[in-house]
């Protein structure tokens, strides 16, 4: 198994820039998937951005243009930047990673004015 846990996350206003971070307690990024998911209030989970241990990217149509997944194998962390944010990519956002299905515990982001 493998330990994830995201930070980043925050109140912003629309048009406003996160950036979201998930540090694993092994290299787990460098060799395997991640992904970034959330889960708006009273809706399911939803895949936001994946990205391959190669760096093949992809993403949600809700975010394309807006969002950038990516990753730093030495600092063994995955990056969710998020800008031109809108009220309705408020959600907890999840990272997770595609060799033992490991989650962490989530990250709010609420957009609001």
């Amino acid at each position: 198994q493998v330990q994830l846990v995201e930070s980043g996350g925050g109140l912003v206003q629309p048009g406003g820039s996160l950036r979201l971070s998930c540090t694993a307690s092994t290299n787990i990024f460098s060799m395997t998937a991640g992904g970034w998911y959330r889960q708006p209030p009273g809706k399911q989970r939803e895949l936001v951005a994946r990205i391959t241990s190669i760096g093949i990217t992809n993403y949600a149509d809700s975010v394309k243009g807006r969002f950038t997944i990516s990753r730093d194998n030495a600092r063994k962390t995955m990056y969710l930047q998020m800008n031109s944010l809108k009220p309705e990519d408020t959600a907890i956002y999840y990272c997770n990673e595609g060799r033992w299905n490991s989650w962490g515990e989530g990250t709010q982001v609420t957009v609001s004015s």
